[in-house]
């Protein structure tokens, strides 16, 4: 499964921005400064955003950080890292970010190394969530904090028929213009998957995270996973 998902990740880098802003309605770049701030990420640390894709999320942390602070985007796309690279060239001034290519399953840090952590529709496409979820507590700092950003099935059956309809008669077919319907098919068998927000919070639990609080956003259809490593 992970091979595959990579595989489908290298084929829509391309145009993995623009499908990112239709699948929102435009709103993502807003939930992703809003999981920023909710990761606490202040002047000088170093922090680390996982399944960075394109760069969003640590281009923001970026910001965040300054230039005292160091920033490390993981993916195992390497055209998604590509293309972050190609963006963060564009900056004035350089971000201090380094791209590594590598599993969320299994990160290339050491234990307690991040003061804060960011991760933005990734979640929802490891193949262990748990093992995910335990790999960033290992590498945060005691008393760090984490944001997840990803897409939820929310519980009210009407939004839930909204987002659905959404996806059916809009994404799929844009993306189908694109080459890329079998890309995006995966997006609504993934959401079924998904656990919803009070499974995650228990998740966060299971692996030792103190605080784990789940945030709905866009009335359910998105949701962030705060969490905060016992001090």
């Amino acid at each position: 499964m992970t091979n595959e998902i990579q595989s489908i990740f290298n084929r829509i880098a391309p145009v993995y921005d623009q499908l990112n802003d239709w699948l929102s309605l435009g709103q993502h770049r807003i939930w992703k400064e809003m999981a920023v701030k909710w990761s606490a990420a202040k002047s000088g640390d170093t922090a680390l955003d996982l399944c960075c894709g394109s760069g969003d999320l640590a281009l923001r942390l970026a910001r965040h950080v300054g230039a005292t602070g160091q920033v490390y985007g993981v993916d195992f796309s390497p055209r998604l890292l590509e293309t972050a690279l190609l963006r963060s060239q564009t900056q004035y001034p350089q971000p201090a970010i380094a791209w590594i290519e590598a599993d969320v399953l299994n990160l290339p840090f050491d234990d307690d190394q991040f003061d804060a952590a960011t991760m933005g529709y990734g979640l929802r496409n490891v193949k262990d969530i748990p093992r995910s979820l335990q790999e960033l507590y290992r590498v945060l700092k005691p008393g760090a904090k984490a944001a997840i950003l990803d897409f939820h099935r929310p519980s009210n059956f009407q939004l839930r028929t909204f987002q659905q309809w959404y996806l059916d008669g809009f994404v799929v077919p844009v993306a189908n213009y694109l080459g890329l319907k079998e890309e995006y098919a995966y997006i609504s068998p993934s959401l079924d998957r998904f656990p919803i927000g009070k499974e995650q919070i228990e998740l966060a639990h299971q692996v030792g995270f103190a605080v784990a609080t789940h945030y709905p956003i866009a009335n359910g259809m998105m949701g962030v996973l705060v969490v905060k490593k016992n001090e």
